[in-house]
């Protein structure tokens, strides 16, 4: 079997001209990145507003565990199958990261047969739409800092600045810095702090904003630090939103890409989930709600984190409703759940399955709350055994969800339709009567204690001097109101990324807490979980290369 970078270099693809009129989107409102890259103008954006919508698909999956999910993969062959079956459907996902593809989990285009393309340019520097919003956010911290050494006129507390800047990169000792060392022309000597870009609260406004005149009001509400009298200084106060939306006005346009199938995949923004929202852009799933009749979208890692931040925070702010889940898990997840050791999962075990299972039950459960239709897939390896697929099958049946065998990491398109029928006749069949987990109007205690205790299974909530101390201050400041964007690991329904299957009796511990003004949410973490991801011993940088003739290699 070839690699992931080799299937796709070895594609063809169609200009993207080509597969711009699939969705009837003339050349005029293209704006191109080479032959097959193109972003879609505002023109667009407003010939198409009063089109009908189409239905939206959101794909989630379980806990994220070293065996593999697919939920991209799966993303992608969804696309492709319902091309096979002749519907208009569009693929709406988010722009990967550099600091995972260096890194340890590697890029996001999918796999096999099932991904999108250019698979190298999406995964390193693609549009350039990564690279704006971290200037962009480093252009905030200059101004900041410049203007505390230009005589501080809004009396900025330097031990109260939380604007942090940022680096699209896993680069550990970044998190904690000092700066300003030097001569006195070198600014103030102060602690300071980077996140990753994707976790920068630009990255959350650009995903968030409905056009340039709400992202100019979002980022102008940007909290930057407190004065000595403990008030807020925004962005606005530091005359920085219209260079900052400067940066921005290219990059908050979407990107068109295509399929190995030809398949229109619409690409944009890619705020991680584990400690941001996890979806991509408002604006990228409402264009292609009004472009094609079935659009498949994805929320970042398991449905604890994504799909709870795509419903609560990205559908609550935009409107969005979606029609049906697909939730993704695989028979080798399921058993690790279980307590398989990595290199013994190729090997049936139907008593580890029964007992790894309930990570698939929980989310399951956990959907289901939010009344919308869920289809259960499970993403076929060629060691899955007969008897196991049937438990699965068996199991998501008894509980209310239409079940699928998915291929499309072997079969593209193809090995789909099973899963793409199944999709359509939860559509036509079961009616979506989506609802938010929580109102607005509860504080902001008893929004992460019902998260925490309806999504996670936690019997109890604790927080720390610190987070009390600003849940208190935020509530006072008024954003008491506001959704919250917990930040806590991928790996486990807890805290704790050691508690795999389905934990219960467990306490969260909220450690930090601060407001996302611009965004629109408070940001909780939870646990050890940090915003500066680091790389690991053996990072994935390591295989990756470049030949005389500009080939890469190394790329999954």
């Amino acid at each position: 079997m070839r690699s992931d970078i080799e299937i796709a270099q070895q594609s063809e693809m169609l200009p993207i001209k080509e597969v711009a009129k699939q969705l009837n989107i003339s050349e005029d409102d293209l704006e191109l990145y080479g032959k097959y890259k193109a972003k879609l103008s505002d023109e667009l954006m407003t010939k198409v507003e009063n089109n009908k919508n189409g239905k939206l698909i959101l794909v989630t999956a379980i806990n994220p565990t070293p065996a593999g999910e697919g939920k991209t993969t799966t993303s992608v062959g969804l696309g492709q199958a319902f091309g096979k079956l002749g519907k208009k459907a569009v693929i709406a996902l988010r722009e990967p990261s550099l600091g995972p593809c260096f890194g340890i989990k590697g890029g996001a285009a999918g796999g096999g047969y099932a991904q999108v393309v250019p698979m190298e340019d999406l995964n390193l520097h693609f549009t350039g739409d990564f690279h704006a919003i971290t200037s962009a956010n480093n252009l905030l911290a200059a101004l900041l800092d410049n203007h505390i050494q230009q005589g501080n006129e809004l009396g900025i507390d330097p031990r109260q600045i939380v604007w942090k800047r940022c680096l699209d990169m896993n680069d550990r000792v970044l998190r904690n810095v000092v700066v300003g060392l030097g001569r006195k022309a070198d600014g103030v000597v102060r602690e300071d702090h980077f996140v990753i870009s994707v976790a920068s609260e630009i990255m959350a406004i650009f995903c968030l904003a409905d056009d340039i005149h709400d992202l100019k009001r979002r980022l102008g509400k940007i909290i930057v630090a407190y004065t000595y009298d403990g008030k807020p200084v925004t962005a606005d106060d530091l005359h920085a939103t219209g260079s900052m939306a400067a940066l921005l006005k290219d990059a908050i346009k979407p990107n068109l890409i295509q399929t190995l199938e030809h398949t229109p995949a619409i690409v944009h923004g890619g705020p991680f989930a584990n400690i941001a929202h996890g979806c991509n852009s408002v604006r990228a799933t409402k264009c292609a709600l009004k472009l094609a009749d079935y659009v498949i979208t994805e929320a970042g890692f398991g449905a604890d984190l994504g799909a709870e931040k795509f419903f609560d925070i990205k559908c609550r702010m935009s409107g969005l409703k979606p029609d049906a889940v697909v939730l993704v898990a695989t028979i080798r997840a399921l058993k690790y759940n279980g307590g398989v050791a990595k290199e013994d999962l190729v090997n049936e075990d139907l008593e580890a399955l029964k007992r790894g299972i309930v990570n698939l039950e929980k989310h399951i459960e956990n959907l289901q709350q939010y009344k919308v239709p869920v289809v259960v897939t499970l993403n076929s390896f060629v060691t899955d055994t007969e008897a196991e697929t049937e438990f699965v099958k068996n199991f998501c049946e008894e509980r209310g969800c239409d079940f699928a065998l998915s291929e499309v990491w072997e079969k593209g398109g193809e090995g789909g339709i099973a899963l793409a029928n199944k999709v359509l006749n939860t559509l036509e069949k079961k009616e979506s009567k989506f609802e938010l987990l929580y109102d607005d109007s509860l504080s902001l205690k008893d929004k992460i204690q019902t998260i925490a205790q309806k999504i996670y299974g936690a019997k109890d909530v604790t927080y720390s001097v610190a987070a009390e101390r600003e849940l208190k201050k935020i509530t006072e400041l008024g954003f008491g109101n506001m959704p919250v964007c917990m930040a806590k690991t991928q790996y486990s329904l807890s805290d704790d990324p050691k508690k795999l299957g389905r934990p219960t009796g467990f306490t969260m511990n909220v450690r930090e807490v601060y407001v996302s003004a611009g965004a629109g949410f408070v940001v909780v973490l939870n646990g050890a979980v940090m915003t500066m991801p680091g790389l690991p011993k053996k990072p994935a940088a390591n295989n990756i290369d470049v030949d005389d003739n500009g080939v890469i290699t190394g790329l999954f």
